[in-house]
């Protein structure tokens, strides 16, 4: 396992689901821990960096939402680091009192392994993007933060979809980058992704069919090639 791969606590009392969602994300990529309460969760956060919490709402004691409330108000690395919570509560009623508490998504029980996955490179990608300002390729420079993109210090326009999938891009340049997650980040449906993906490829390559930056990963996606 790579010491640098995304470090995620699970925080579950039904074991088996804990254990499996530990095999699922570690088969993936990811570093995983894994907590049986709130209580343990606490525990394990006071000697271990985590970027991800995946936190169930309905746990004995203290629950995944009161939890995720106590993190949010508590000073330090914890305030910041991004929650999932998964739950059987659907209502958006629930959903908000989620967001409300501070948890950065929402999956609801039962889930596809798929989409759950998806969404925990999601969370990853928008957590890195608040750590990283500016990414530098040929004439252009790209802050992330911000969604601006310039060509020798001359602003170049980029619509709303194309700031999101630069953004997501920029974030892991040299990683390749699936349509799955294109989509999820960007709300752009199959292969409206690749026409996006066109798009940008005017604005930023000298030869769009022949790109240098933004290329082409046969069966994994898009990958970004910067300075």
């Amino acid at each position: 396992m790579n010491d640098n791969a995304p470090h995620i606590l699970v925080v579950d009392d039904d074991t088996r689901l804990a254990s499996l969602l530990k095999k699922y994300l570690s088969d993936n990529g990811y570093r995983v821990s894994v907590a049986e309460s709130a209580e343990d969760a606490a525990t394990k956060m006071k000697g271990l960096s985590f970027d991800l919490v995946v936190l169930d709402r309905m746990m004995p004691g203290q629950d995944g939402l009161s939890f995720a409330k106590s993190m949010r108000e508590t000073r330090g690395y914890n305030q910041t680091v991004a929650i999932l919570m998964l739950t059987a509560m659907a209502e958006a009623s629930d959903r908000i009192d989620g967001l409300e508490a501070g948890i950065d998504d929402y999956l609801t029980k039962p889930f596809e392994p798929r989409e759950l996955l998806l969404r925990v490179a999601a969370i990853l990608r928008r957590s890195r993007q608040e750590t990283i300002s500016d990414i530098c390729f040929g004439e252009f420079a790209f802050n992330i933060p911000k969604g601006e993109l310039a060509k020798d210090g001359v602003p170049i326009n980029l619509t709303s979809s194309e700031q999101i999938l630069l953004k997501t891009l920029a974030t892991s340049p040299g990683v390749p980058v699936s349509r799955d997650v294109l989509s999820l980040s960007s709300g752009t449906q199959g292969r409206a992704v690749d026409v996006q993906i066109t798009r940008l490829r005017r604005k930023i390559e000298v030869d769009p069919k022949v790109p240098r930056y933004l290329q082409t990963v046969r069966g994994e996606g898009y990958v970004l090639w910067a300075d």
